[in-house]
This record gives structure tokens, C-alpha cells and sequence, in this order.
């Protein structure tokens, strides 16, 4: 059945004048971009920020002020095998480096597909991606715990020789795949927080702290870079609240919410309040490394005077919006 393009047109029109430019932070998950059935190959990731960029630019047309944000899991785990793999032909880089890498391939590719796709609507609106810095402590316990999955997904056999053979640490996760882990400490500072705000109120669409951002401890004689990966969830709850959002879209490769997730008892969730999503939490529903830093994310948000929290798939990003899709988490119903 086609739709009406006139209908269409005055359905974005009302969204619009709902929105009243309200501010949002959209996070496009890792996973997402490259997804876990793909070889990663550059058109691969190209085609799936082409369908992301539909989707923004339906919640652009629809009124709303977007600052993006993008997972690296995938990419900056490949990163690290490239570097090891050169190491005798050119010097491998740390973590923080390759996040930094990983910030401006992947924001490149956002940054092009969202000027592609807004130029087709004639929207007239500068996209700026920034290589963001992002403060942790050097004392977060995550240092001694590693826990953030990067790179490649490898079964049982796979994982365990490669920690007989390396010093990498690797976990499972809740669909039984093995993924290397690195420490995650928690971001208390996006650091070029006033140069995101100054463009977003200057009408740019912002693409910012990617990765999670690049993770830097402070010193007494200035910044230095640190071998991690800070959760990209927890970051974008960070620009959030720092930018004064009205939304937190974290977007991924799953529709909604499960509890009881993988198991016979799994239930799906529509909408859920605050207090509900602290319990589920507290009772163990979500895995680390899955959608446990998610609702964590979700939930810092709302606590910080965020007016609502949505998870969704990369693809529903404005189905999630409107409610008709994903999960949705607000401070009361």
C-alpha cells in the first residue's frame, strides 16, 4: 500500500510543532553500524549509516535539535588487530589512539550520509563532526575489571585459544558469543563540552564523543590519554546531561527491552517508568556488555533531568520516537 505524500507531509508538520525543539542525543550503536553477521568491509558500514541517516532525518524534519553520538566496538576492535598484525612494519597504537582513528572514520561516514540525505529533503543544515575527549579517573575500579567488548566475535573454541596465546581477556555474552573485554571506567567530563552546546545552538547537527569519546585522565601538567574504551551509552548519558537534552535515543540491534532475555520465560517491554527499570536492573535482567549499561545509561539520564529515555533499533529510530516502537523509559507513566 503506498502512502500519501500529502498525509505524510502533515503528519511531520504536527510532530514538528509537538517537538518545539526539543534537544535529543541519538547513539548509534557499534553493533549497528557493523553489524555481528558482517565482515566489516566499508560498504557494508557505509550501507547501514545510509539507513540510520533516513531515519535522523525524519526526526530532524519532524522539529528536533539532534546531537549524535556513535558506538566503536566493532571498528575499534579491528583497529587493534590491524595494529598488531603491522606491529613489525609501522608502530602499533594504544587504545586511546585508535578510538581517536575509529572517531573520525566513523564520523566521516555519518557526516557525509547525513548531508547526502538532508539534501534530498533540501534542508539546509551544517553537519560538524568533532574528535571529543572524554574525562575519566584514573582510579575507576573498571582499570582493575575489564568488561567492555571490542572487536570481532569469536565461539568458545576461538576465545579460549586465543587467551592461551595472548594476555587478552575475553567474555561471553548473552547470545553465547565471545568477545574480547577492555576496562570501561565510568566518563565524568566530556571535555570539549562547550564547543558541542556552541554548535548545537548555532543550528549544526553534531556528531560528537564517538566511541564513547577518547578516554583521558587529567594530570597535573594536562591531559593524557589511557588504554580503554569508555562504554559508548554511558558517554552519550554524559553529552546528555551536559548539553541539557531533552531525549536519550540509544539506538541498537534489537527492537526493544527483554526480561528474562534468551530464556523461555523472555518478555518483551514497551514502556517502562524509572522505578521499574532500577529493579529489573537491581534483580540482574541485564547482561554487562549488552543491555545492562544501556538501561544504566538510561536510567543516569532520567535521574539528571532527562524527560525520557528510548531504546530502539537502528532502523525505527523515528518509530521509537513516536512510541510505536522500541522501549520507552520515562520518571512516571
Amino acid at each position: 500500500m503506498n502512502k500519501n505524500p500529502n498525509t505524510e507531509k502533515a503528519k511531520m508538520s504536527t510532530d514538528r510543532k509537538q517537538a518545539s525543539g526539543k534537544k535529543i542525543v541519538v547513539a548509534l550503536g557499534g553493533n549497528a553500524i557493523l553489524q555481528s553477521h558482517q565482515s566489516g568491509t566499508y560498504e557494508e558500514q557505509i550501507a547501514n549509516v545510509k539507513k540510520a541517516a533516513k531515519e535522523i532525518v525524519k526526526i530532524i524534519r519532524a522539529g528536533y535539535r539532534v546531537a549524535m553520538t556513535h558506538g566503536n566496538g566493532p571498528q575499534i576492535g579491528n583497529l587493534y588487530i590491524q595494529n598488531s598484525l603491522a606491529g613489525e612494519a609501522v608502530p602499533p597504537m594504544p587504545l586511546d589512539a585508535c578510538s581517536a582513528q575509529s572517531q573520525g572514520m566513523i564520523g566521516y561516514f555519518i557526516q557525509q550520509e547525513m548531508l547526502n540525505e538532508l539534501s534530498k529533503h533540501n534542508i539546509d543544515l551544517p553537519v560538524i563532526s568533532l574528535v571529543t575527549q572524554v574525562q575519566v579517573k584514573a582510579s575507576d575500579p573498571a582499570f582493575k575489571n575489564p568488561e567492555k567488548p571490542i572487536g570481532p566475535f569469536h565461539n568458545q573454541k576461538e576465545a579460549e585459544l586465543l587467551m592461551q596465546k595472548t594476555s587478552l581477556v575475553m567474555k561471553e555474552d548473552s547470545r553465547k558469543r565471545w568477545r574480547r573485554v577492555v576496562p570501561s571506567p565510568e566518563p565524568i567530563h566530556i571535555v570539549e563540552k562547550e564547543v558541542i552546546k556552541s554548535n548545537i545552538e548555532q543550528g549544526y547537527l553534531v556528531v560528537a564523543s564517538g566511541g564513547g569519546g577518547i578516554p583521558v585522565i587529567k594530570k597535573k601538567d594536562g591531559l593524557m590519554g589511557v588504554e580503554a574504551v569508555i562504554d559508548k551509552d554511558r558517554s552519550a548519558c554524559r553529552m546528555g546531561i551536559e548539553i541539557n537534552a531533552d531525549i536519550l535515543l540509544i539506538l541498537t540491534d534489537v527492537d526493544r527491552v527483554a526480561l528474562n532475555f534468551n530464556t523461555p520465560k523472555q518478555k518483551w517491554i514497551d514502556r517502562m517508568i524509572l522505578k521499574d527499570a532500577k529493579k529489573y536492573l537491581a534483580q540482574g535482567h541485564f547482561k554487562e556488555g549488552s543491555m545492562k549499561p544501556k538501561i544504566q545509561a538510561c536510567i543516569d539520564f532520567l535521574e539528571n533531568g532527562g524527560e525520557k529515555s528510548i531504546i530502539g533499533t537502528l532502523f525505527s529510530a523515528y518509530s521509537a520516537i513516536q512510541g510505536k516502537s522500541g522501549t520507552t523509559i520515562t520518571k512516571e507513566l
